[in-house]
């Protein structure tokens, strides 16, 4: 009989949201009459805006004509959308990015996921704690982990607690970590990195010679203009960085699926004979053998986002999440939660009320208010005691969730 990859089974019980779905699923079924307000995963729910909407429906009927049909494209991404990305996100801001350093891909996790493969299955791993669940599944799946601890961690990753004694703030590894996974503005804590400390880890990551996956797919979000939106905006981190950025929360792009990863050809790696290797050349290789690029149509509809009356529209829906937000913290403090979060990112972490543990929490709040979110323990063992809710529901779910938490 043929053999299984036995670290599938080193993962823990149920990837979150499944999990989070068959609770929902089980009360739904025996409470048919409640209305049951969703604020846990982190999905958009306004329409795209009608400028991409345009582009699109031009770019079809454009592959409906002999002249304007498109078949493979390139795997990298198409030039029109690379030099948008170019000039809006990094030229704009001071930073020189070069067309083969961007690569266009159908989203974030996937980029998050997928990007382990080009690294040594010896790779030590160091992530934030509580953290985004693709980050350690994908290395477990890989085998770079041991087993599963009692206390939720896994063998042979570093884990960097962030917790409201530290500010939500994690301590630099003591232990040389290769690869440092950093999300920010942060999911799910909804904090972020200020200047200096990103020029920290910076410069923590030369000292140690470690590579930073840096997850910006929330950056749109960031209202304080004194917040990088980029870890490229910090000297030398051209050497030590790869950066993920995604449409999905940026211009709704959830269902339709186009996001990006920068990966400069200063960052190297090392053979174990000591030769130096680009990793740009490396995901090179293994963008173009395993994946067939984002669709002409899709990328033609995220070249608008950065057209002018794109960016006036997207604004206009970032805005209403960041309201979402506000009226979100603003609620669950009015009714005594302790909460973080909310003001430069769509993620509200709320404190559990009265000692308990994330999924009880959870279970409380659907049951009693008929409202969704998610565990923090989900995140990891430092989340525990703590609750992330989302900003992307519509305006008067929010409202009446609100409403509701409030009445408990």
């Amino acid at each position: 009989m043929t053999q299984i990859n036995e670290n599938y089974l080193k993962l823990k019980a149920g990837y979150l949201f499944p999990e989070i779905g068959r609770r929902v699923k089980a009360y739904s079924e025996a409470n048919q009459n409640a209305k049951i307000i969703r604020l846990g995963i982190g999905d958009v729910t306004l329409p795209l805006a009608p400028t991409i909407v345009n582009a699109m429906v031009d770019a079809a009927k454009e592959m409906g004509s002999a002249g304007g049909f498109h078949g493979y494209g390139p795997e990298q991404g198409y030039s029109f959308l690379i030099q948008k990305i170019i000039a809006h996100d990094y030229t704009a801001r001071g930073v020189q990015i070069a067309e083969d350093e961007v690569f266009v891909s159908d989203g974030s996790k996937c980029d998050c996921g997928n990007i382990q493969e080009i690294f040594s299955l010896d790779s030590k791993i160091a992530v934030v704690d509580p953290v985004y669940p693709v980050y350690v599944d994908t290395n477990v799946m890989a085998g770079r982990t041991g087993e599963v601890g009692p206390d939720g961690r896994y063998a042979n990753i570093i884990y960097m607690p962030a917790t409201e004694e530290n500010n939500f703030e994690p301590d630099f590894p003591k232990e040389k970590p290769d690869i440092i996974y950093l999300c920010y503005p942060n999911n799910p804590t909804g904090m972020v990195a200020t200047k200096a400390r990103l020029t920290e880890w910076v410069n923590y990551a030369k000292k140690m010679g470690s590579i930073i996956l840096y997850d910006s797919a929330y950056e749109s979000f960031i209202q304080d203009k004194e917040i990088p939106k980029s870890i490229y905006e910090i000297p030398g981190a051209k050497e030590v960085a790869m950066e993920f950025r995604s449409f999905s929360k940026t211009a709704g792009f959830t269902g339709t699926r186009c996001a990006y990863l920068v990966i400069p050809k200063d960052l190297k790696g090392k053979t174990k004979s000591g030769e130096e290797v680009s990793f740009n050349s490396l995901w090179n290789r293994r963008h173009t053998t395993k994946f067939n690029g984002v669709s002409y149509v899709t990328q033609k509809g995220a070249e608008a986002v950065f057209s002018t009356q794109g960016q006036v529209e997207i604004k206009e829906q970032i805005s209403y999440y960041m309201e979402n937000a506000k009226l979100i913290r603003e609620g669950l403090a009015k009714a005594g939660y302790k909460v973080f979060g909310g003001t430069n990112a769509p993620y509200i972490w709320l404190k559990t009320p009265r000692g308990l543990k994330s999924w009880e929490f959870f279970d409380e709040l659907l049951g009693n208010a008929q409202v969704v979110g998610t565990p923090g323990s989900g995140f990891g063992p430092a989340g525990e005691g703590y609750f992330r809710l989302s900003a992307f529901g519509k305006r008067e779910d929010v409202i009446s969730a609100i409403e509701r938490i409030q009445k408990m």
